[in-house]
């Protein structure tokens, strides 16, 4: 057996999300901000190579002790070296490439006339160094060089961009820690709307107290109320045809009890095939009011899970109207059909053949032999009719007597209430109406032109 599906949290959805954006702009903002601390580190290396240059330059005599660097301050002492101060080495020519002075670790790199920056390669085996050359002006008497080791200006360098890129690193778990707090304090209102539903009365068909609520969640109360009204509906036409129910049955179950105990007596054998006609009779009753509590069921099922869609009422009118040929010549009726070419409408094809074939039925089985039945249609007026010229009260609208016998004393409540269901979820109105000239009984299906059918 499967393991049943984690349940998924939609705070961790959200943060999940939110984090993984932040990550995403966060190592953006690392990257950035490391490259941009190795460009700067080196700007600056330059610049100070640049600086010192000039400053040697602006000296009329330039002398080192022996050529070697000068000693740095103590870690103890207040003039220690800084932490980007940065071990140059310098060398000076005069014109003719003699060397006038010297300082630093550097190796001599070779004279030539240049000037500007450049990386050389130097000594054994062979380091690079950063190098920045100017001849002293106007004369060119002599020529000023200042070296810095790659390997230091890339230690200073990345120094100073892991100094950059520092703070968005310990930053981050912060800001992830607010967020979380802040996305949790939004979804507080989701919170209490759930805690409004969870405490809802379906029983009683209350909706929802309009409150303070966010804009998103107008829609979600809306359908939550709509949810409601349909449950609370849904729940009154179960209680009501449960009663309906036990009152239709109880006089056929009832009947078909005591003639099934009179037949297992001694009768004569008139009695014996009345009974026998009334079990039979009893039964047929029961039948069709199960028939017709399952067509009440299927439209409100189809109510809610079948879309109206675009019909030709007409067509449909023809194919239901032949489909009852046969049952109306061996029932000794004449069935007909009145309707315009075609009638476009919208509606739910399901739920208008299950009313028309109701209305044809209740016909069929509660009228004489030799009654006409016919189908109108009038597109104009846009309304549906069945029309008999049996004489009589329908059983749907008039319970017919208790010992009545043969399919016309099959009277129940539930044929018209099936159209009346079909009515209703198309937005028209179902009743009696005046019969047409040559007809006793008419009843109507009428679509208002606003009607959603």
């Amino acid at each position: 057996m499967a393991a049943p599906a984690r349940r998924r949290s939609l705070m961790a959805d959200l943060l999940a999300w939110a984090l993984g954006a932040l990550g995403v702009v966060w190592l953006g903002f690392v990257v950035v901000g490391f490259r941009t601390g190795l460009h700067e580190a080196d700007e600056l290396t330059d610049g100070h190579l640049a600086g010192v240059a000039a400053l040697l330059q602006s000296q009329r005599e330039i002398g080192f002790a022996n050529g070697q660097p000068v000693s740095a301050p103590r870690q103890d002492s207040p003039l220690r070296a800084h932490d980007y101060q940065p071990s140059m080495s310098v060398v000076v020519w005069d014109a003719t490439g003699r060397v006038l002075a010297r300082t630093g670790a550097a190796p001599l790199p070779p004279f030539d006339t240049r000037e500007g920056f450049a990386t050389l390669q130097l000594g054994e085996p062979p380091q690079p160094w950063r190098s920045f050359a100017r001849w002293q002006a106007p004369d060119h008497s002599r020529r000023v060089m200042v070296l810095l080791s790659i390997d230091e200006r890339d230690e200073l360098a990345w120094d100073i961009a892991s100094q950059v890129a520092e703070p968005g690193l310990w930053l981050l778990p912060v800001v992830a820690l607010v967020l979380g707090l802040a996305i949790r304090r939004g979804l507080r209102p989701l919170d209490a709307l759930s805690a409004e539903v969870h405490a809802l009365d379906v029983q009683r068909a209350t909706p929802l107290p309009p409150g303070q609520r966010h804009l998103e969640f107008e829609s979600v109360v809306e359908a939550i109320n709509t949810l409601v009204a349909r449950n609370h509906a849904a729940l009154s036409r179960e209680q009501q045809l449960a009663s309906e129910l036990a009152h239709e049955l109880r006089t056929p179950l009832a009947s078909l009890s005591l003639h099934a105990r009179s037949l297992q007596g001694e009768m004569a054998e008139a009695e014996r095939q009345q009974s026998l006609q009334r079990i039979e009779h009893d039964a047929l009753r029961a039948g069709q009011l199960v028939n017709q509590l399952l067509a009440l069921a299927r439209a409100s099922r189809a109510e809610l899970a079948e879309a109206a869609q675009p019909l030709d009422l007409a067509e449909l009118a023809r194919r239901v109207v032949a489909e009852y040929a046969q049952a109306a010549f061996e029932a000794r009726h004449e069935l007909a059909l009145e309707a315009p070419p075609a009638w476009p409408i919208t509606g739910h094809p399901v739920l208008l053949e299950m009313a028309l074939r109701n209305l044809i039925d209740n016909a069929l089985a509660h009228t004489p032999p030799g009654t006409v039945i016919e189908v109108q249609l009038d597109a104009g007026q846009r309304w549906l009719q069945v029309c008999d010229n049996g004489a009589g009260p329908r059983p749907d609208t008039a319970p017919a007597a208790a010992g009545g016998e043969g399919r016309h004393a099959l009277g129940l409540g539930l044929g018209h209430r099936v159209v009346e269901k079909v009515a209703a979820v198309h937005g028209a109105q179902f009743g009696a109406v005046v019969p047409p000239p040559g007809f006793s009984t008419a009843y109507r299906l009428a679509f208002g032109p606003a009607s959603g059918a």
